[in-house]
């Protein structure tokens, strides 16, 4: 215990991951209708958590840009087990984290206005996702990334389920339930890992990323584990068909959850396949390829011609998010290099360009209390601020060329051709259709001419609005702009699990489980470069 408070006193990721929860506790002794002392309380406590990844990263950032394994000091949690407390940041967990935190602050902001009750409990909720968030994207042991991974579950279903809106209940519980679902199956196949090791290991027991990533599995039994992982997190991503979850969720979270549920929560899913699913069953994943392939097209272009439908503005920008994350998923399959750092890299760029643009719809319903298109219409000439953020966060989202959305799509489109082809060539269909949908709630948005009288006398946003929106713009325009300064961290760390992914696809099939020797990731790159 003394080494833990020590770790969390320190600049160690568990001063990272459990500040968020440190700083909830307070919350709880507000009254509730303490809404500003509790709006400033939990700005300051997100800005403090902010300064504490910048100081993280700038800690351990190389000279050459890149960013190397750095664990924490690994705690025994479970002994008789092998369960350990064991975080852990590389180049692939490093951006997704600096994102989480980095939309804390301004998820806040967001919600200054449009949360009018019980703000501590609202401000207590997103600090203990937060802390949940970023226990899952930093643990290297598995049952403690199961326990983060269910820990995040529950202040997502409270911002839903009290700051929804008037089906928050419904889409609350079914966003509980499907989550619910897939990881139990996740946390089956992880106890029978663990099994199979101590089995192995001569009754020595071990959760540890490293020690599972030496388990040597025959096909049949990869099989049935990667399906249990897969469907976790394609259920999170969330994949075609499992995403019936997701507009609903969307539509009654409040603004603040909708941009965590996009900007980050989503990305587990992801990071999921990445970390987890591709590396641990590399067999597994070769044969069920096809299948997740015609997935992720498929959910390209049926996420994109919803989005193109529909007649309410933040159920465009959650169905856009289904056609987004398909295109990172095609890159993740498509396991190349440039396709992966693109799709890392669309994971950041979604989480800013839809929490931006998530955020606009809120600021809007804010003071019309309605999505629907055919409310609005001619708000550019009453609110000019709002109709430059929202074209800027759009065309972001669209690809436009300088901005950051360009970017991954290109490194995905053209590292997947390289492997996949004609999945590839499909897929670029998808860029297209985004272009119309949002063009589409422009248009219907901010151009045209003002047909309601309501809309004649509609403030433009605050400073505080502006506040919130500014940073997300400028990453924008930063990352189009220079985009090897976000891509670099990762470089090395995405070559060296492709080259020991590729190592173990070329392995043949075995008929009982092994133990491969413990390899370092660094040998493993030599030898696949030497290859």
């Amino acid at each position: 215990m003394e080494t833990f408070f020590g770790l969390l006193a320190g600049n160690t990721l568990t001063r990272l991951v459990f500040f968020p929860t440190v700083a909830a506790v307070p919350l709880f002794f507000f009254t509730k209708t303490a809404s500003k002392a509790a709006k400033i309380y939990v700005l300051i406590a997100s800005l403090i958590e902010l300064a504490f990844g910048v100081l993280y990263l700038a800690a351990h950032l190389g000279r050459d840009g890149g960013f190397p394994l750095v664990h924490d000091t690994v705690l025994s949690w479970i002994s008789g087990y092998g369960v350990k407390y064991d975080l852990a940041m590389d180049g692939i967990s490093m951006p997704l984290v600096l994102l989480g935190i980095f939309l804390l602050p301004l998820v806040i902001l967001g919600s200054w206005r449009g949360i009018t009750e019980h703000w501590p409990m609202f401000g207590a909720s997103l600090l203990l996702l937060s802390t949940g968030v970023l226990g899952a994207l930093l643990a290297y042991d598995l049952f403690l990334f199961y326990v983060f991974w269910e820990v995040m579950l529950v202040p997502m279903y409270l911002l839903i389920g009290i700051w929804g809106g008037e089906r928050k209940i419904y889409a609350a519980v079914k966003f509980f339930l499907f989550t619910m679902a897939g990881s139990l199956l996740m946390l089956v196949a992880i106890l029978w890992m663990a099994w199979t090791f101590q089995r192995l290991n001569g009754g020595v027991w071990s959760f540890a990323y490293d020690d599972l990533l030496r388990l040597n599995l025959p096909l049949h039994q990869q099989v049935w584990l990667f399906a249990a992982f897969a469907l976790t997190f394609a259920i999170k991503v969330p994949m075609f068909p499992f995403h019936t979850w997701l507009p609903d969720a969307h539509v009654e979270a409040p603004t603040g959850g909708s941009v965590i549920l996009a900007g980050i929560l989503l990305k587990l899913g992801t990071y999921g396949f990445l970390r987890f699913a591709l590396p641990l069953f590399p067999h597994a994943s070769e044969v069920a390829r096809p299948l997740l392939l015609a997935l992720a097209v498929t959910g390209i272009l049926y996420g994109a011609l919803v989005a193109w439908v529909q007649v309410d503005m933040k159920k465009l920008v959650a169905y856009s998010s289904i056609a987004h994350l398909g295109f990172v998923m095609l890159g993740l399959l498509a396991a190349d290099v440039v396709a992966w750092q693109g799709s890392l890299l669309q994971m950041v760029n979604h989480g800013l360009s839809t929490g931006a643009l998530f955020l606009l719809v809120g600021m809007l319903y804010d003071r019309r209390h309605t999505k629907k298109f055919d409310e609005f219409g001619g708000l550019a000439r009453v609110m000019p601020i709002f109709a430059f953020f929202l074209v800027f966060a759009s065309l972001a989202s669209v690809g436009l060329p300088a901005l950051n959305g360009f970017v991954g799509e290109f490194m995905i489109l053209t590292g997947s051709f390289r492997t996949l082809g004609w999945p590839a060539a499909v897929a670029t269909f998808g860029v297209v259709l985004a272009a119309i949908y949002l063009l589409k709630m422009i248009q219907l948005t901010i151009w045209g001419p003002i047909t309601k009288d309501e809309n004649r006398k509609l403030a433009d946003l605050s400073f505080r609005e502006i506040a919130a929106l500014v940073p997300l713009c400028v990453l924008m325009l930063w990352i189009g702009v220079a985009p090897n300064t976000f891509l670099q961290p990762s470089r090395q760390t995405l070559e060296t699990v492709l080259a020991q992914y590729r190592q173990r696809v070329d392995e043949p099939d075995v008929r009982q489980a092994s133990l491969r020797p413990a390899t370092t990731g660094a040998e493993v790159a030599a030898t696949e470069a030497g290859r």
